[in-house]
């Protein structure tokens, strides 16, 4: 895997959207080279995100409250919410390399940080004809702990990957999520019995080389 350094950026709880124009910027600065290569560390409140290709059948029942958000990453309908790390990740891939390229290296480098908190976990390829198995899955469970959406645009990648670490993980079922339907999503709480998100922080940041500049969001949940 190559040396990638990334400037890291960190804030607490973000609303989807603010987050999304914020990305965009960021984005933008990437792609002038206005900024270096950078991850954004963060949560949100409880939101669906749904990708282009999300059937309708997959969307929660709305009596559940929770809000449905477009997106323009790929793969289809995710949750997030409190006790799950989102890192989006804002990258000039070089001129050999593809987006699914440096999926599968985000895949590796979030498999290396689950190993060091005390986790085995794994990434998996895709059978021909199947839905994608982007992500990363517990080795001994066999249950999904990462979900991972990515895109690139002019040679710059944005949005990124949702980590559960120890939020409600009810809200998975209300919804077909990852186009799978029989898939079991988990956390670290739930595999380890203990989860510290100070620490996944921590952890994650040191898998993806990344460092803290002090920048953050002017924005709140």
């Amino acid at each position: 895997m190559r040396a990638r350094p990334l400037t890291l950026l960190q804030d607490d709880l973000v609303d989807y959207d603010p987050a999304m124009e914020r990305m965009t910027d960021l984005v933008g600065q990437r792609q002038r080279d206005e900024r270096p290569d950078t991850l954004w560390l963060l949560s949100h409140p409880s939101v669906y995100t749904v990708g282009r290709r999300t059937p309708a059948a997959h969307l929660p029942d709305p009596s559940h409250g929770i809000p449905v958000a477009e997106t323009g990453r790929g793969g289809q309908l995710t949750y997030h919410g409190p006790g799950q790390l989102v890192g989006y990740l804002v990258v000039k891939l070089a001129e050999d390399e593809g987006i699914v390229d440096y999926v599968r290296e985000v895949e590796l480098r979030l498999v290396e940080a689950l190993g060091k908190l005390g986790l085995p976990a794994e990434r998996r390829d895709t059978p021909p004809g199947s839905e994608l198995l982007t992500g990363v899955w517990t080795s001994e469970t066999g249950r999904k702990i990462i979900s991972i959406g990515m895109r690139q645009s002019r040679g710059v990648t944005s949005h990124g990957f949702a980590l559960n670490v120890d939020g409600d993980l009810t809200p998975w079922n209300w919804a077909v999520a990852c186009g799978m339907p029989d898939v079991d999503m988990t956390s670290l709480q739930r595999e380890l019995g203990t989860a510290s998100m100070d620490e996944v922080r921590k952890v994650v940041a040191e898998a993806f080389e990344a460092s803290s500049t002090g920048e953050a969001f002017e924005a709140s949940a």
